[in-house]
């Protein structure tokens, strides 16, 4: 029986073609409307397990993310580093000469704008990337083009009139892979949790310093607003190390003397980037 991955969107959104970078074509995709359902679907047993957007390189963190990783009791099993290239997509027999529109997502149309103002090319904003590519392989319109991913041309009949026409070159989106299971320790790993500090001076450089004192690189730290809370924040964490490596471990007894209060949202294999000879980046979970 196939593993079933659980994704945002529909059928070729960026996080599919995660889940095809890190499984290939040997699993079932799980398509779910929102991230609400996407937890859903696993608590449900409808999938195994999920790809879910953390982070952007250029756009930073997915808030909402974070937050139902913070209210379910899910695992972060792993995480992929995706190279988003954004292609111009039309109906067969267009050309780029032939268009004078492009929809897609607003962060997508934003990402490529040097290149549709070098053409002329109109914007015209869609609900998804894939969406866009979707419908208008469904209903094509003379003149107008979408962008979207090459797996969504591949999928919806489109062909690629023109590809990566990104702006910058280092657009790239963190998933972490989310289930219910611990994965096995693998011989390069990433940490991430959870915590809040208590109100009073120097709260959060007391936490960060367990961390310091032991060298325990940090790589990821970030602050959202604590929910019902006023004015209170949580920081979320990623370390380099398993919370099982003894020194790990001891840095996280301490953080739990500490801070108010620690969730652990999982030690996974961390993704190793490798640099093609085209300057792209792509990851494969740690071993």
């Amino acid at each position: 029986m196939k593993k079933r991955i659980a994704f945002q969107g529909i059928h070729g959104a960026y996080s599919e073609q995660a889940i095809r970078q890190h499984y290939g074509d040997s699993v079932e995709v799980v398509p779910c409307r929102s991230f609400s359902e996407l937890f859903q679907c696993i608590e449900e047993h409808g999938a195994d397990h999920a790809m879910l957007p953390v982070e952007n390189a250029l756009a930073g963190t997915v808030p909402q993310s974070y937050e139902l990783l913070m209210e379910h009791d899910l695992r972060v099993q792993g995480e992929v580093i995706l190279h988003v290239r954004h292609s111009l997509l039309a109906p067969p027999g267009m050309t780029l000469a032939d268009l004078q529109r492009v929809r897609s997502h607003p962060q997508a149309l934003a990402q490529c704008e040097k290149f549709l103002r070098r053409y002329g090319l109109e914007t015209e904003p869609w609900y998804d990337t894939a969406g866009s590519a979707r419908d208008l392989a469904a209903a094509p319109i003379p003149g107008v083009g979408a962008i979207a991913s090459p797996l969504a041309a591949e999928l919806y009949g489109l062909e690629v009139i023109e590809p990566n026409i990104e702006d910058v070159p280092f657009n790239f989106t963190r998933f972490f892979i989310i289930g219910y299971d611990d994965p096995p320790r693998a011989e390069h790993n990433k940490t991430s949790l959870v915590f809040a500090t208590r109100h009073r001076p120097a709260a959060l450089y007391e936490c960060l310093g367990e961390f310091a004192e032991r060298k325990i690189n940090l790589t990821k730290i970030e602050s959202r607003p604590r929910r019902n809370r006023p004015w209170e924040y949580i920081f979320y964490l990623d370390f380099e190390g398993h919370w099982q490596d003894p020194v790990c471990e001891e840095a996280l007894v301490a953080l739990l003397r500490r801070a108010s209060f620690v969730k652990m949202l999982g030690s996974y294999p961390a993704a190793q980037k490798i640099v093609a000879n085209n300057g792209s980046m792509t990851s494969e979970n740690g071993k």
